[in-house]
């Protein structure tokens, strides 16, 4: 088979130039059919240089790319600027592989009147899986946080849900210890499985052991019928039993019991079942001293705080108050048709200072009210709560030229980030661009960058992704 070569001084072997080329890789003509391609696009396409050769390339590389008709290859032959889409493409034996292409200009003639262009196709199924794989990409989870302990958190989850033991999972009320558990076990191995949620402090005793172990036919009055509980129901995935503290000793027992044999006989049965289950367990409030009580059995304890995270209180979460208010806000907003953009300096004066008892549940709630009531784009003070006026008295405005403190710097401390907050952007641009001036001070040095901010380097990686900044 004759070799094709670009037609300039020293003749360029085509088949050559690919072949060195670390990603599958070809060369279209103006017509946009195929005139050569390496090895690596052979094994990715499954089709051979002898077959495509002279073939349209939307043949071959059937994809999303919104190629449509030649589009894209048609601009770049036109502008000469290089173009990169992220798609993917149905190879020949149908399989769908996620794909980053970058079409460029060729000049294939010896005074440059002859254009074509070169295709690399690069597999990015990897990194694909990698970001799927740092769960919080998926900002509909509402595992909403940038603060140094919410980090914390998020670094160790991929951790946890990479396991198979038990987990206990702290904090107080409206903290998102639910949010937080279901996140571990989608991205586990049994994330394909049910997620189960009963919480142990909703129902009186008899009725709680039924729920979670099922019961048989006549076990007491009005079981006309087997019912299989949630442990069942559960099987092969994850069940999350919230407010374990308030469960009574009785069926802490029986809990130990199916923790250490995978087993347990349902309500008036003879006959263990044996299940598959992962237990993620939690409670607002102190074990250790429910154990000191004697109102919760220590074998017990320890066997669930195999794993333990603990999630801090909103008021201890620096900075992550201005976020989760413009994050609930433009969720609300867009619900219910409504044009409110953002706070006004004097309400979120008294949202800032608030303390939040109620944690992320009672702030998304005062953001549902006042989306709600307002008529306006700005929410004003009088769109607030009554009760919230009450108990947060307005503050001094900040300064002018707050905003020039940059992460990282000398001098930057609680009142600095305050001062943020209280500006007139929202803390989604305010961040943006201290990863910008992190990344400028420090070179685009990431690792700097990343220590600048007071982050590790994968945090600063999903946050570039995260702002469109890499």
């Amino acid at each position: 088979m004759m070799k094709k070569t670009f037609a300039v001084p020293g003749e360029v072997v085509l088949d050559d130039l690919l072949a060195g080329f670390p990603h599958a890789s070809a060369v279209l003509d103006e017509g946009f059919k195929i005139v050569a391609l390496n090895h690596l696009c052979e094994a990715l396409t499954g089709y051979s240089r002898d077959v495509v050769t002279g073939v349209y390339a939307d043949f071959i590389f059937r994809s999303n790319m919104g190629n449509n008709r030649g589009q894209v290859f048609q601009r770049v032959i036109e502008t000469g600027e290089t173009a990169t889409i992220e798609g993917d493409i149905i190879n020949r034996s149908r399989k769908k592989i996620a794909i980053r292409f970058t079409v460029s200009l060729l000049h294939t003639g010896s005074a440059g009147h002859t254009k074509g262009l070169l295709v690399v196709l690069e597999d990015i199924t990897a990194l694909q899986t990698t970001a799927k794989n740092m769960l919080f990409s998926d900002w509909t989870t509402d595992i909403i946080g940038h603060s140094p302990k919410m980090q914390a958190v998020f670094e160790i989850m991929p951790l946890l849900a990479h396991t198979e033991a038990s987990i206990l999972i702290t904090g107080e009320t409206g903290t998102g210890k639910d949010k937080i558990a279901e996140t571990i076990h989608r991205n586990s191995s049994r994330g394909k499985f049910q997620f189960v949620k009963i919480n142990c402090g909703a129902l009186p005793p008899d009725l709680l052991e039924s729920e979670l172990f099922g019961h048989v036919k006549g076990a007491f009055t009005g079981a006309v019928r087997d019912r299989p509980g949630m442990f069942k129901l559960a099987d092969k995935g994850t069940i999350f039993l919230t407010e374990i503290g308030d469960m009574p000793m009785s069926l802490q027992v029986k809990l130990l019991s199916v923790l250490d044999d995978r087993a347990f006989y349902p309500v008036g049965g003879e006959r263990k079942e044996k299940v598959d289950v992962r237990v993620i367990a939690a409670t607002h409030r102190s074990l250790r001293e429910q154990v000191e009580v004697g109102a919760f059995r220590e074998d017990l304890f320890y066997r669930l705080n195999v794993l333990h995270i603990h999630l801090p209180p909103l008021r201890e979460r620096e900075g992550d108050i201005r976020f989760l208010l413009d994050y609930f806000l433009q969720d609300y907003a867009t619900r219910l048709g409504k044009e409110v953009q953002t706070f006004s300096e004097s309400a979120l004066r008294h949202l800032l200072n608030y303390s939040y008892s109620g944690n992320i549940r009672e702030l998304r709630n005062i953001v549902e009210y006042c989306a709600n009531v307002c008529r306006k784009r700005d929410i004003e003070r009088e769109d607030l709560p009554g009760y919230l006026l009450e108990h947060a008295p307005e503050t001094p405005p900040a300064e002018p030229g707050s905003m020039q403190k940059r992460a990282g710097e000398p001098g930057q401390n609680t009142a600095d980030r305050q001062e943020r907050q209280t500006s007139g952007e929202n803390w989604p641009a305010i961040e943006r661009k201290l990863i910008l001036q992190a990344l400028t001070d420090s070179k685009g040095n990431r690792s700097k960058a990343a220590g600048m901010l007071g982050w590790g380097r994968t945090t600063l990686w999903r946050k570039i992704v995260q702002y469109g900044l890499g």
